[in-house]
């Protein structure tokens, strides 16, 4: 699940998590993007201890390791993990999924982590790339959800997510226990705080909020990656 940030993307871990057919991992490119980067995010020196910041690695995990018993291994990423130097190949081994988010809303909620955010912070450029990469592989699009479709009807998103990619639909998606879970990142004290506290999706709420002018180029170039993508949604 490639998704770009302040998207619902931890409360579709949270989804995927609560089946038991399913095991899940949190962000596994994020140790390396820090560590590439020279990032100065919170916890930065505990997620390099905690996380494995070697991308071959973490790769090779990826796609290689059948050792979690289990039928399904959903991988959350961040889309803007992939630096521009990051080999892709290895995305071809996966069933990939494009999450999305309307531009304006993602914005306005980025800056309040990210007061100057640019392109490539938004994961949209790079959530394109994956999924034109995806097409041409393919032979056709592979499949693209909004957060704002599936928080306004979650059980028809997940079922039809589900059939996108040739899982079964499980009630158990809907709702899940509230809390902490072994499965997220280091990182969780500092960014789940909120979904800690939930224990499904939280209904859609339009944020109906201006983008600062200062992001106005942004918002244009963001807007064109996410029509290219939002074109070939899940309808449902």
């Amino acid at each position: 699940m490639w998704s770009g940030p302040r998207n619902i993307s931890t409360a579709m871990l949270r989804a995927w998590g609560n089946r038991d057919d399913t095991f899940v991992c949190d962000e596994p490119l994020y140790a390396n993007y820090l560590l590439q980067h020279g990032l100065d995010h919170p916890g930065r020196d505990e997620i390099l201890a905690h996380h494995d910041s070697d991308l071959r690695q973490v790769v090779h995990w990826l796609t290689e390791d059948t050792s979690f018993g289990r039928t399904v291994f959903y991988q959350k990423h961040m889309a803007h993990h992939l630096l521009p130097e990051t080999d892709r190949s290895w995305v071809a081994k996966l069933t990939n999924v494009f999450l999305i988010r309307d531009p304006a809303e993602m914005l306005t909620s980025l800056i309040h982590i990210l007061p100057q955010p640019g392109l490539p912070d938004t994961g949209l450029p790079q959530q394109r790339e994956l999924f034109d990469l995806e097409c041409e592989r393919l032979g056709q699009a592979p499949a693209v959800i909004d957060s704002a479709d599936v928080l306004r009807d979650p059980r028809a998103g997940l079922e039809s997510l589900c059939r996108a990619v040739g899982a079964e639909f499980d009630e158990a998606m809907l709702h899940w226990p509230s809390g902490r879970r072994e499965t997220d990142g280091i990182w969780a004290p500092h960014w789940y705080g909120a979904v800690e506290k939930s224990t499904g999706f939280a209904p859609y709420r339009p944020k109906n909020e201006p983008v600062p002018e200062f992001l106005a180029d942004v918002l244009e170039e963001c807007q064109e990656h996410y029509d290219h993508l939002a074109a070939h949604r899940l309808l449902f």
